[in-house]
């Protein structure tokens, strides 16, 4: 019987397909009706996550002390949200509602140039949306209890904020790759476990831990169409951490699941392969 060409003894075929990398510009792309349906849907999902979440937000502040849902709260509407609306849209856009979600899968050469511009000028729009949605209905308490705009807390310095969001944003773009993984849905398919889930949950980990130093970002569409619509100085002023962070955490997160748990570039260069495990 022949022998498979290109597989050596000790190392079985794969059981999955990586997907090709993207183009970096596709033109093509603007003749499909599939490319304005996917940017639809994300600017859709970012405006209901912004309208959720911040009036969660605005009524904890609001009930602090009482029967409001608090910090914990907080935490389960956005993770809760995210969850919801990433299974809803996966098929179709993918589900970032995210523009560091978006950055670090460009990096990654999962979707192009244009799709990503396309992809972050509708998260930030619908947020803008969401946002005004908010407060179009309850403007009273919206303006009193500071609209969910994200700034940093006092007693936290400018540094630990961006480090905040750095590390958050590390944690939810990692588990995105890790979720979507062709290698790890190939291995795992015996388990009924949605890659939304996951994902839902590392944004609600995430939340737990910093939304007392930043009020948590981790989202640059989340904070830029809060403090939009907010419009005071402090959030302004710390504005730039929001995008900064997140852009910085989701380019380290690429870089870590595609040159160090997958080796990408090494595998192509048929310099890496992983030994067989003899535990």
């Amino acid at each position: 019987m022949a022998k498979d060409v290109g597989v050596e003894p000790g190392f079985p075929s794969k059981d999955y397909t990586d997907p090709p990398p993207a183009p970096l510009i596709d033109a093509s792309e603007f003749g499909q009706w599939s490319f304005y349906r996917a940017v639809i849907a994300e600017f859709v999902a970012t405006l209901l996550f912004l309208y959720i979440t911040i009036a969660t937000v605005i009524g904890a502040v609001r009930n602090a002390g009482c029967d409001g849902v608090g910090l914990l709260g907080i935490a389960w509407a956005f993770g809760g949200m995210i969850f919801v609306l990433v299974y809803c849209t996966a098929g179709i856009s993918g589900g970032h509602i995210n523009p560091a979600v978006t950055f670090g899968l460009l990096l990654a050469r999962k979707i192009s140039l244009p799709r990503a511009l396309a992809y972050m000028i509708a998260q930030c729009l619908g947020a803008i949306c969401g946002a005004g949605l908010v407060k179009g209905f309850q403007t009273a308490f919206y303006m009193r209890y500071g609209g969910g705009a994200n700034s940093v807390a006092a007693g936290y310095s400018i540094g630990t904020g961006l480090a905040a969001e750095i590390i958050g944003t590390f944690v939810l773009v990692y588990t995105v790759f890790s979720a979507t993984d062709p290698k790890r849905n190939a291995r795992d398919s015996h388990v009924p476990v949605l890659a939304p889930l996951p994902i839902g949950f590392a944004v609600f980990m995430v939340h737990l831990a910093t939304i007392p130093i930043t009020g948590t970002g981790i989202n640059p569409a989340r904070s830029f169409g809060a403090a939009v619509i907010y419009n005071r100085s402090k959030p302004w002023n710390d504005h730039w951490i929001y995008w900064v962070g997140p852009f910085l955490g989701a380019a380290l997160a690429a870089a870590y699941h595609q040159y160090v748990l997958r080796a990408g570039p090494f595998k192509s260069l048929g310099s890496f392969r992983s030994a067989p495990s003899h535990i």
